[in-house]
């Protein structure tokens, strides 16, 4: 598969294709943390799981009939398979409080919830889970969140970014878009090229064109990955034109947070490692069509 010779919108129903069976009424969505101590797992019968602290901590069963799970701090999210977004706060046998129907992908960043609507229309809500809704933007394919940065790609294929309140102005950020990331002081996006381009610093800041051939892109922290469309995963930390690393092959996602990585094999095998770009990988668990870190 070369991303070259596709459209946008054959690139993300590549990506869609990739992720398997059982998220594909979900939009491509948050799979990356800010350097938290979970890791969420989609497994092939609906069941998401979640386990906190090492890499070889116990997996706890969160719930059935899943079609996208997000996490962020001590917040779980999930879509389940009727559109229902739903989020609990504290310990991973918290209680879940429904928060919105007719979903189609959730974002969680700190105080933040985001969810887009099967309409296109995507709203955000900060502080508590029974806060009042935003509605930020309409005719959205993918909705982002990172800090007091919400991200949006438009359906007409153009990335926009918000910084500061719910209410705060849109900026234009780039065209041709058919994913976002946001990290920190970071924003990425994929184009319908398979290019991959970030940016550091305010929303005006210059981009750096990081890899080609790119069919995923994400960030945390001071790391970059990517994956490309022959499934090899590669990492960069530091700086934008730091280099890469290659960190596994035959990948079908890839996810990040903090110092941890983690793969998707095509297999269905999840792996994370810890430390540094070189550390050695964990066999998380089989069966898995969705990973996300916290």
């Amino acid at each position: 598969m070369n991303l070259k010779t596709l459209s946008a919108a054959a690139a993300v129903l590549a990506v869609a294709a990739l992720a398997g069976s059982s998220t594909a009424g979900a939009v491509p969505g948050t799979v990356s943390g800010d350097g938290g101590n979970r890791i969420g797992t989609l497994r092939v019968n609906g069941d998401a799981h979640v386990k906190e602290g090492g890499l070889s901590a116990s997996w706890v069963k969160e719930s059935g009939d899943v079609k996208q799970i997000a996490l962020s701090g001590n917040r779980i999210g999930v879509v389940t398979g009727d559109g229902v977004a739903w989020v609990k706060e504290g310990g991973l046998s918290a209680t879940w409080v429904k928060e919105a129907t007719d979903v189609k992908q959730i974002a969680l960043s700190g105080k933040r919830i985001g969810v887009l609507k099967d309409n296109g229309d995507a709203y955000v809500k900060e502080g508590g889970l029974s806060a009042s809704w935003v509605k930020e933007s309409n005719k959205v394919k993918e909705l982002e969140l990172s800090g007091n940065r919400i991200g949006v790609v438009t359906g007409d294929g153009v990335a926009w970014v918000k910084e500061g309140g719910l209410s705060a102005s849109w900026i234009r950020e780039s065209d041709n878009a058919i994913g976002i990331d946001l990290a920190g002081n970071r924003i990425g996006v994929l184009v319908g090229n398979g290019v991959a381009w970030v940016k550091e610093g305010g929303l005006g800041a210059s981009w750096v064109r990081e890899a080609d051939d790119v069919i995923q892109l994400e960030l945390s922290g001071n790391r970059i990955g990517v994956l490309k469309d022959d499934g090899k995963a590669y990492v960069k930390e530091g700086g934008l034109s730091a280099t890469w690393v290659h960190e596994y092959d035959q990948a079908i996602q890839i996810a990040l947070s903090g110092n941890r990585i983690g793969v998707l094999k095509g297999d269905g095998d999840a792996h994370v490692k810890e430390g540094g770009l070189s550390a050695t990988w964990v066999r998380e668990a089989d069966n898995v069509t969705e990973l996300a870190l916290s």
